[in-house]
């Protein structure tokens, strides 16, 4: 029985070397710095200038009925502390029109902003009560006014 000597492709070898430290530089490549992410969140944070006319548009669509609004009221927007950083946030109160026409006690809520815009509505009195227990809130007339 023959047996043929080792064939050598000193390219294949290379090639396949240099793939191999390629994929291992990858693997040590596990995304943003803390820092990095850090800096992106704080880049997000833009004063809400349209703040009034996004929370009236969200408004419109979260209530059931948006009509008949009494009360209403809203902070001007201020950074506090939400997930892992600062965030815009603007909280709101009102009195909405039941089904029988009646009005109810007041309801409480808070708005974040990313980027300027409208990001989250939080409506659970646990979150609300965390993120506007030292809101000045200021008439917000425009909010009693909203149309279907």
């Amino acid at each position: 029985m023959r047996v043929l000597p080792p064939v050598r492709l000193p390219g294949l070898s290379l090639s396949l070397g240099l793939t191999v430290l390629s994929l291992a530089g990858c693997a040590n490549d596990v995304g943003p710095t803390a820092a990095e992410l850090k800096d992106r969140w704080e880049a997000q944070n833009v004063f809400p200038g349209d703040y009034k006319r996004d929370i009236l548009a969200f408004m419109r669509t979260y209530l059931n009925d948006p009509t008949r609004i009494r009360g209403a009221a809203a902070s001007r927007p201020e950074r506090k502390s939400v997930g892992q950083g600062e965030r815009f946030v603007v909280c709101v109160r009102y009195t909405e029109r039941k089904d029988g026409g009646t009005y109810g006690k007041p309801k409480d809520g808070a708005a974040t902003f990313v980027s300027a815009k409208l990001d989250r509505f939080f409506d659970g009195e646990l979150e609300v009560k965390a993120l506007c227990k030292d809101a000045v809130l200021e008439p917000f007339p425009e909010m009693e006014k909203i149309t279907r």
